[in-house]
C-alpha cells in the first residue's frame, strides 16, 4: 500500500499519544530515522513517533507532500501502553538507526 492510501495508527493511553509509521513511510515524506527524536520509540521497521514533535514532523512532511495530512484512526489503552517498554530511538541496538 502507498503511504498516500495507508490509514496509520495513532495510539494513545492517558498520558501520551504515538503515530505509529514504518520505515518506508519515513523514505516516502523524506523523513530520516536519525531526526527522530530521543522521545520516540521503535520495534523493527516501525517507529511510534511521540504526539508533540516527531508527529509534527511527519506531518508538515506528509502535507507537503501529499496536499494533506495522514489519514489514521485511535487506539486506546486504558493503563501504561506497551509502547512505553519498547526502546527509545537513540537506545537502539547498534545507536541511531542508519537513513
Amino acid at each position: 500500500m502507498k503511504t498516500k492510501d495507508k490509514i496509520f495508527i495513532f495510539h494513545q493511553d492517558p498520558g501520551h499519544g504515538w503515530l505509529e509509521v514504518s520505515r518506508a513511510d519515513l523514505a516516502d515524506v523524506g523523513v530520516k530515522p536519525a531526526s527522530i527524536s530521543p522521545y520516540s520509540y521503535f520495534k523493527g521497521d516501525s517507529f511510534f513517533l511521540e504526539e508533540d514533535c516527531d508527529f509534527e514532523t511527519f506531518f508538515k512532511a506528509y502535507d507537503s507532500k501529499y496536499g494533506r495530512g495522514p489519514t489514521y484512526r485511535y487506539e486506546d489503552s486504558d493503563g501504561d501502553s506497551f509502547i512505553r517498554n519498547l526502546p527509545h530511538i537513540p537506545e537502539a541496538p547498534g545507536g541511531w538507526i542508519p537513513a
